[in-house]
């Protein structure tokens, strides 16, 4: 079935690590979106299946309740929603209320994903997130006495003056909260991320390359013990608990995209939105289109998209589903050149399955590399 993604580019701040499509909060603006948003969704509908929608950003916790509610019902009403579907709402700690969150469940919302990024203060003032740590965990617990009983948060590694005891502090409180579903990122600085000039004002530093690899493995063999299971490179969850959303992307799904910037892949082809959000807004009330970039994929695009993300799933790619989809022999293809990774333990083939052990995660960018053609 189809996943729904709704961008909401509206932050209360602007994270100076964030490259994301996203502007600073504007209550006039954000209810122009909203408006833009429901005329985009239902000019779209077709009345297909579909199974999730998921609201990114940006911080979607910061449009109203009633706003997010309208958001759901365009979706329903344009696409035919499975009564089980799996509704996302990220949020911010220091945007919900008992009162906000209350909403968001009436709305509709039966997942949340918490920004945290860290447990340590020093850490989020690096990252100019707005949350303490005591705030973090504040609103974990306001969500499960609203009734969330499907909750991910999100922890970044390998942040500016972090140590390997630093990152395991998070985890550990991670652990202690018991969330259904946790992300575990590694840092990425873009060319003119602001935190790159921070850290050379500041002279903080990132640890050594085989320090970010310890804490990747530890944090994920803390996560084990605590009876989570990782499904993909950076994510885990408990038993029942992955994102079906993020799935699609993962294994070779197809979605539409809402919103400025929103990308969509459907049916062999690729498209993403407008960036600007002004832009975007008077395009869907001029009812012209709203779509950039469309790119219909070569049968070899598709092939390479699907093995890329596909191997970062923790069962790795099921060669027979492959070989039916795209009429090629993945090994036959691609052996020679993966067999070095297979020789080095970094690699795992059965006959069946590729799939990467945890030391091969690692190392995926350049293993992922043997598919590019």
């Amino acid at each position: 079935m189809l996943g729904l993604y709704i961008h909401v580019p509206f932050c209360s701040a602007i994270c100076n690590y964030c490259n994301f499509n996203r502007g600073l909060f504007d209550a006039g603006l954000k209810e122009r979106y909203v408006a833009a948003l429901l005329a985009e969704i239902a000019r779209a509908g077709d009345g297909v299946p579909a199974d999730t929608i998921f609201f990114g950003g940006g911080t979607p916790s910061l449009l109203e309740p009633a706003e997010v509610a309208a958001v759901i019902r365009a979706c329903r009403n344009s696409w035919s929603m499975a009564p089980e579907s799996e509704i996302t709402l990220e949020a911010n700690p220091e945007t919900v209320t008992p009162e906000r969150l209350a909403g968001f469940r009436r709305a509709g919302v039966n997942r949340l994903s918490y920004g945290v990024q860290s447990f340590r203060n020093d850490e989020l003032e690096r990252l100019s997130r707005l949350h303490s740590a005591g705030r973090a965990v504040e609103a974990f617990h306001l969500a499960r006495r609203e009734g969330f009983d499907n909750i991910s948060l999100d922890l970044m590694m390998w942040l500016p003056q972090q140590t390997l005891a630093h990152w395991l502090e998070s985890v550990d409180q991670l652990i202690a909260l018991a969330p259904d579903h946790a992300s575990m990122y590694l840092l990425e600085l873009y060319p003119n991320a602001p935190l790159r000039d921070a850290m050379a004002r500041a002279q903080w530093s990132l640890a050594p390359e085989d320090d970010a690899a310890e804490m990747y493995v530890s944090g994920l063999d803390r996560m084990d013990a605590a009876g989570y299971v990782q499904y993909e490179i950076s994510n885990v969850a408990r038993a029942g608990r992955y994102s079906r959303h993020n799935l699609k992307y993962w294994a070779d799904g197809e979605w539409l995209g809402f919103g400025c910037g929103a990308h969509s892949t459907r049916n062999g082809t690729r498209w993403k939105n407008m960036a600007g959000t002004e832009d975007y807004i008077a395009a869907v009330q001029a009812s012209r289109p709203t779509v950039m970039d469309v790119r219909s994929l070569s049968p070899q695009e598709r092939l390479e998209d699907a093995l890329f993300t596909g191997l970062r799933l923790n069962e790795g790619l099921d060669l027979a589903a492959v070989r039916d989809r795209y009429q090629v022999d993945v090994w036959g293809l691609y052996g020679e050149a993966l067999q070095p990774f297979v020789d080095q333990g970094v690699l795992f083939y059965d006959g069946r399955s590729l799939r990467l052990p945890r030391a091969g995660m690692l190392l995926a960018h350049e293993i992922m590399a043997v598919f590019i053609r």
